[in-house]
């Protein structure tokens, strides 16, 4: 009997390294070649960075609304069930719109669905590894492998089918990831809170406040390039294909920086704020050197250290995040930082953000994002030696 379940533990977890794979795989496909697609439909940079924003737009009622379920249930395998079902559901519904108002409505229908789901996907890592030996890191590399791996299998699928029919790729790899998702762990927490009031207490948290804050400032500039990367090696003279290995390279060198931070990085407040600090440095110069390329060659060469800022960013504001929230609230946390991480800056990037790229051009966006990031960097620091290592 208990050899049985501690069978059934060890593949419910591996299960988990291949839903991180595939789903994050799927997502990226979609944000890789989608913008590509509404280009094709003939959408401006303003409308399509307006459409991007849409996500991060629902996201604000997505997260808090799918965490607050999540929380309440303790069951955030359920929650991703409905959550990927409806999106497989609206994305063909979508991709066979071709009006700007209907396919923006159609969008927002979709990010419902979507956006909170790399949130949803942490808190249930990090519930179903507590107690354990299992490092997040272990598990979120799957997530970096399938992202790169799956965006440089599908650009010459997608350069073969042609753009229109971007939506097979997108749904066939869906239904891969809920398959994946039915054997997941339930990822529920033994301890039990009152939501509501707890919600509340976050939002009272002034250190997990001003943390989100700045997170805001650092992510925006990352989201604008996010956008808009890929419609940049276009007009530089690029191929489908150079878009697939500019997903590739940005995604591939997170396994080692994951794997490195689970084993030497100190989990302590001091530690991690610093190497926020670094990070953002690192983020600053990125953008500068973003803001002087003239060949789609060299975009996909500065797309590596997209491993060292974001890949090193990620995994400390997670666990940054779970050690400034209870236990019982994990789920509400992590939404909460991915609500400030893609959502609010995500806005930003999308309605401010791609006006200015439209009235100025790229080298001055990126210009504008490194101001943020030195910005972002000096606020580390000052929060560095004004809070407590720990807390209580």
């Amino acid at each position: 009997m208990i050899a049985t379940t501690r069978e059934h533990i060890r593949a419910s977890m591996l299960n988990m390294k291949w839903f991180m794979f595939f789903i994050f795989g799927t997502i990226s496909v979609l944000m890789t070649f989608f913008p590509i697609y509404l280009q094709h439909l003939g959408f401006e940079k303003s409308a399509i960075g307006m459409l991007m924003a849409g996500g991060p737009l629902m996201s604000i009622i997505a997260n808090p609304f799918w965490a607050y379920w999540s929380d309440r249930t303790q069951d955030i395998r359920k929650v991703l069930l409905i959550m990927l079902s409806g999106n497989f559901l609206i994305i063909l519904a979508v991709f066979q719109l071709e009006q700007y108002a209907w396919v923006y409505g159609g969008m927002l229908a979709f990010y419902l669905f979507q956006t909170p789901i790399f949130s949803q996907s942490s808190s249930l890592i990090l519930n179903a590894i507590e107690g354990t030996p299992h490092k997040f890191g272990s598990y979120r590399i799957w997530g970096s492998l399938g992202w790169a791996i799956m965006a440089i299998a599908a650009a010459p699928i997608v350069a073969y089918l042609t753009i229109d029919r971007l939506w097979m790729v997108y749904c066939f790899m869906m239904i891969i990831s809920l398959t994946l998702c039915f054997r997941l762990p339930k990822g529920g927490t033994q301890a039990v809170t009152r939501v509501g009031s707890g919600f509340k207490a976050l939002l009272r948290n002034r250190t997990f406040m001003i943390f989100l804050l700045i997170s805001i400032l650092i992510s925006t500039p990352n989201g604008l390039n996010g956008m808009f990367v890929g419609i940049y090696i276009k007009e530089l003279g690029g191929a489908t294909w150079l878009i697939g290995w500019s997903a590739f390279l940005m995604a591939v060198f997170e396994v080692p920086v994951f794997l490195l931070l689970d084993r030497y990085l100190k989990k302590n407040i001091h530690t991690m704020l610093t190497l926020l600090a670094m990070v953002s440095g690192i983020f600053a110069f990125r953008w500068f050197l973003m803001s002087h390329v003239t060949e789609p060659w060299q975009i996909i060469s500065l797309q590596i250290t997209h491993s060292i800022t974001f890949g090193v960013y990620f995994y400390v504001g997670t666990y940054l995040t779970s050690l400034f929230v209870p236990a019982a609230l994990r789920a509400t946390g992590q939404s909460t930082y991915t609500l400030a991480w893609n959502g609010i800056s995500g806005i930003i990037a999308g309605f401010l953000g791609s006006h200015l790229l439209q009235a100025f051009g790229y080298d001055a966006s990126y210009q504008g994002g490194m101001v943020l990031c030195i910005i972002g960097m000096v606020c580390f620091i000052v929060m560095r030696f004004r809070v407590p290592n720990t807390l209580t």
